[in-house]
């Protein structure tokens, strides 16, 4: 192999946790091969934040990339799968909606279904917009399989995801990355030591006294940024004006009842509540804004929720919604929340490591660091960033609450044009303004945006090319596969089990089954 000698030699992560491992894994199976080192420091006694345990189908691509085993996988982290994600009162007290990992039934001579069920319910027969989705049908009814491979069949239309424990992952991670060849560091770091002719990080030095020099630095050391911020003076943007909660208290329960194969977020008064089942417990937290609810309220409010017995005691955290002015400068690259914080609304979390990792390996520098390569990636991040940011958004400002000072906050705030210009293309006639960049999808969008009540003026108008009784034979026909390919789908937790994922540590399974 003809060496260059310009090329990245070595690669130093700190921090451990998902980002830190999930990056080690990715690097060392990407750059294997090459003459190229990782190394990971983390230390024991500064632990992780660690309560992300919803995900997005993204996280299917980046354990296929890695070759990892779906069953070996979700025995090790005691996975559940997800199909979506449960709003309880967020477009009005009582309502509920969920926003499903695939699309309203099937496209009608290419137009979206959900223009279809626009005219059915101005003729005034539309049923709920749920029941023309596969994904939810079966999530209601506590259902899962895997996507049919057939097109043509309505069990092909959607995707899913997982729900896991993330401390386990990332030990999972760890012994997938160790396996490859990164090597572990245990130590904190005591000094940061800069190159003087360019300001690049050079070297990290541990309190045992160890120097680990490097090319290429990633810091996954959260919320800190030791390396980003504490080193290099990169700078934050607060985005607290449009994403106000900054604080989350989480809690374990006992695994109680069916494994339902979704995330519940329920609206309170100052803030959301999350519920995530995993196998072997369900993960429950209450993010919320410090300016409308004390810490003792937000607990109280937390524990009175819980259907189940807790497993430990409630775990305080602390945030600023927002992200990096540079998510790369100089040779340290942010990942995790190092990057940014967007609170876990819609399990974005780990879908931002994930973006962040993936966008470094398409631009792998090399000791030349060219500032069009950092820029790029800089660039690709935010975009993704922003776009989140307005996802999450949407999801306080789709509202007709004002019960509460938090709701009517959100109903007086100015938005980002970004999100201004898609919501009112939106109440127009429907129209989604497509990016080039971000994660969520145009159903998506229609998930959020008809379940909390924006129902657009108009329609598609290339929808009346049919007749009232053919929108409503084709309304009633996709309602019918709906309801019976969910039928015929099994228990989610009996395929668990059947496909031999089911963790040997959980009685409670067959319970639940």
């Amino acid at each position: 192999m003809r060496e260059n000698p310009e090329a990245i030699k070595s690669v130093c992560i700190l921090g451990g946790g998902t980002a830190g491992w999930m990056a080690a894994s990715a690097l060392a199976h990407k750059l294997q091969g090459l003459p190229v080192s990782v190394t990971l420091i983390e230390s024991e006694e500064i632990g992780t934040v660690g309560v992300g345990e919803a995900t997005l189908p993204h996280i299917r691509s980046f354990n296929a990339a890695l070759n990892i085993d779906e069953v070996t996988f979700m025995k090790a982290t005691e996975a559940t799968f997800k199909l979506g994600i449960e709003f309880c009162n967020w477009g009005r007290i009582g309502d509920r909606y969920i926003h499903p990992f695939g699309d309203y039934g099937t496209p009608i001579d290419g137009i979206p279904f959900y223009q279809y069920w626009l005219r059915l319910k101005q003729m005034g027969e539309a049923g709920r917009l749920d029941t023309y989705a596969y994904p939810i049908a079966i999530a209601e009814a506590n259902r899962f399989r895997h996507p049919a491979s057939d097109p043509a069949q309505i069990e092909s239309t959607f995707g899913y995801a997982y729900q896991f424990d993330a401390g386990r992952y990332a030990a999972f991670l760890r012994r997938f990355a160790e396996g490859h060849g990164v090597i572990r560091h245990e130590g904190k770091v005591v000094d940061c030591q800069l190159n003087p002719d360019n300001g690049h990080v050079a070297a990290l030095k541990l309190d045992n006294g160890a120097v680990i020099a490097a090319d290429l630095f990633v810091d996954c050391s959260g919320f800190r940024g030791l390396l980003i911020e504490q080193a290099l003076k990169t700078g934050y943007d607060d985005w607290s004006q449009w994403l106000p909660c900054n604080r989350a208290v989480a809690v374990p329960t006992e695994s109680r009842g069916g494994l339902t194969p979704f995330t519940r977020a329920t609206a309170l008064e100052a803030g959301w509540q999350w519920r995530i089942p995993l196998q072997h417990r369900t993960g429950n937290g209450h993010v919320y804004c410090s300016s409308f609810i004390s810490d003792e309220a937000a607990h109280a409010r937390l524990l009175g929720n819980l259907d189940a017995p807790t497993l430990a005691d409630p775990r305080q955290l602390y945030f600023t919604t927002g992200r990096r002015r540079q998510f790369w400068n100089r040779n340290v690259v942010a990942i995790g929340l190092a990057a940014g914080f967007l609170e876990p609304l819609e399990s974005t979390s780990i879908h931002l490591i994930q973006e962040g990792i993936t966008e470094l390996l398409q631009i792998f520098p090399d000791k030349h660091f060219r500032q069009s390569d950092i820029d790029e990636y800089n660039r690709r991040m935010g975009v993704n960033f922003e776009r989140v940011r307005d996802f999450l958004l949407l999801h306080y400002v789709a509202t007709q609450r004002d019960d509460t000072e938090m709701w009517r906050y959100f109903r007086n705030m100015t938005l980002p044009d970004s999100l201004e210009e898609k919501i009112q293309a939106w109440l127009t006639r429907g129209h989604l303004i497509r990016y080039e960049f971000g994660v969520f999808l145009p159903p998506s969008w229609v998930a959020v945006m008809l379940g909390q009540n924006l129902i657009p003026r108009h329609y598609d108008p290339r929808v009346d090319r049919l007749s009232s009784d053919e929108v409503r034979r084709a309304g009633d026909a996709l309602k019918q596969r709906v309801s019976a390919a969910a039928t015929a789908t099994p228990d989610h937790g009996a395929y668990i089990r059947k496909m031999g994922a089911a963790s040997d540590t959980v009685p409670l399974l067959a319970k639940g089954a």
